[in-house]
């Protein structure tokens, strides 16, 4: 079965034990990792553009086909359709049948998947490096020849249903966080799921899949990224054999849906078969922007984050969950590379005998004690220490190289400006803190999301009740 994901949040993932490396060392490091790994591109007449990352230290190489088409280009009444038709690519072509190009990928020791996300859908394989023109071929093939017909999309649509019910439907938590999203914008296509609605999902079509895949699945709405184990010229050969002489096609003018100006707090809650009640608070926030406020403020948000709940000792962690005891568990998320707008939530569980409302006002007195009083020079250089380590060891992956090329693309900004992403982390002030957490964490920005706990036998009955209405 095909996976979509949606990354959440910042990269503060796992080595933590790092945190004596100078800011400066890291720094350094970061500069040099850019410029110790080539990276080449080019593009085809056809428009299909290409970007290769060398890196020779084992002969395997990673391809990852990117286009520019997600649930933000998706219209209401077919919602899901990106994520359907992300399942249709593996149903066979006119020259591969159903099934035949994992078996392939298999077959030459590899392993392949897909994604959809807001902005984009992709396609990527991991393989032994001479075996990269097999899977050019493939992907090609598949770029232009797919064989989409009434049968395999019937078949196929029950699976995503299916999908949607066991990752969304059965899982409260999940729920919770498509509510939410529903809640806080009312114009803008990030308010419905990159999944789908179910019920756009029940009379979705074949010909609905046929027309997305028609309009968007061309060379020129395409980024080719391959890293590994590779020459570029060879590269170059393959990519114009294989891809070359798939036609471009005209693209549909992406109209923005911009969303009004919220008027003051927002709230929802959902009843749902949980023990253990959750509140999320979500403010409306910017992503990495071509304006210099645009781009200024996502990278304070982002140090923010981390501040919050980047590393083991962070401030919400020591506050609500060791100390005040208000808390079992709680998260602060930020995401600043993405197309479309962005949310910055603080969720949390309460702990034994505490309330919801308790947590909310402890989270916002959190978020107020910073647009007060700011963050120290201590704390501030620590966070930004995790950050630097969390982004330079993440590009050890082959696999995450891609993915962080691909999705800044795909973001509308260059491969070139993640190096200038680490230097302006780096250079974010405590002033620059405290005056993002003063701008974006007011009511006019706000929305607040409660997990209700409900007996089972309630939840079930008002579960009945909605599919009924």
């Amino acid at each position: 079965m095909r996976a979509y994901f949606l990354p959440r949040g910042i990269c503060i993932a796992t080595l933590l034990c790092v945190a004596s490396v100078s800011a400066a060392d890291l720094k350094a490091e970061a500069t040099g990792a850019q410029h110790t790994l080539p990276t080449t591109e080019f593009a085809l007449a056809n428009g299909l553009r290409v970007i290769v990352r060398e890196d020779h230290r084992a002969p395997t190489v990673v391809q990852m086909l990117f286009y520019k088409a997600g649930s933000l280009d998706e219209q209401s009444g077919t919602t899901g359709v990106a994520h359907v038709l992300e399942h249709m690519m593996f149903r066979g072509t006119q020259q591969v049948g159903p099934g035949e190009f994992s078996r392939r990928v298999a077959a030459l020791g590899g392993s392949e998947n897909a994604f959809t996300m807001q902005d984009c859908t992709a396609y990527f394989t991991r393989i032994e490096k001479s075996h990269l023109p097999d899977i050019m071929e493939l992907e090609a093939d598949r770029m232009q020849n797919l064989a989409l017909t009434s049968e395999t999309f019937d078949r196929e649509i029950r699976v995503v249903m299916e999908e949607r019910r066991l990752s969304v439907e059965d899982k409260p938590e999940a729920l919770l966080d498509e509510v939410l999203q529903a809640t806080a914008y009312s114009a803008s296509p990030v308010r419905w799921p990159v999944i789908g609605w179910q019920d756009d999902l029940q009379h979705m079509t074949w010909l609905d899949a046929r027309a997305w895949y028609e309009r968007w699945y061309a060379p020129n709405n395409a980024l080719l990224v391959v890293a590994g184990d590779v020459d570029p010229a060879s590269v170059r050969q393959q990519a114009e054999r294989w891809f070359g002489a798939i036609p471009a096609r005209p693209l549909p003018l992406r109209k923005p849906q911009n969303e009004p100006p919220q008027q003051g707090l927002k709230r929802v809650a959902l009843n749902a078969s949980v023990s253990v009640p959750r509140v999320t608070l979500a403010f409306k926030a910017v992503p990495l922007e071509e304006s210099s406020t645009g781009k200024h403020d996502a990278y304070a948000l982002s140090v923010l984050a981390a501040v919050l709940d980047g590393y083991p000792n962070a401030r919400l962690g020591k506050h609500l969950v060791r100390e005040q005891r208000l808390a079992d568990g709680v998260d602060a998320s930020y995401s600043m590379v993405a197309r479309g707008p962005r949310l910055f939530t603080l969720s949390a569980l309460p702990a034994q005998g505490k309330s919801v409302k308790e947590l909310e006002v402890a989270l916002r007195r959190e978020l107020q004690s910073i647009a007060q009083n700011g963050v120290g020079a201590e704390e501030l250089q620590r966070v930004k220490t995790q950050l630097y380590a969390a982004r330079i060891y993440e590009r050890d992956s082959v696999f995450s190289q891609v993915m962080e090329i691909g999705l800044m693309e795909m973001a509308g900004h260059s491969w070139r400006a993640i190096e200038q992403i680490d230097q302006a982390l780096n250079a974010v002030t405590a002033q620059d803190v405290q005056a993002v957490a003063a701008r974006y964490f007011i009511d006019d920005q706000l929305t607040v999301a409660t997990l209700v706990p409900q007996s089972i036998r309630s939840a079930t009955r008002l579960k009945k009740l909605a599919q009924k209405n």
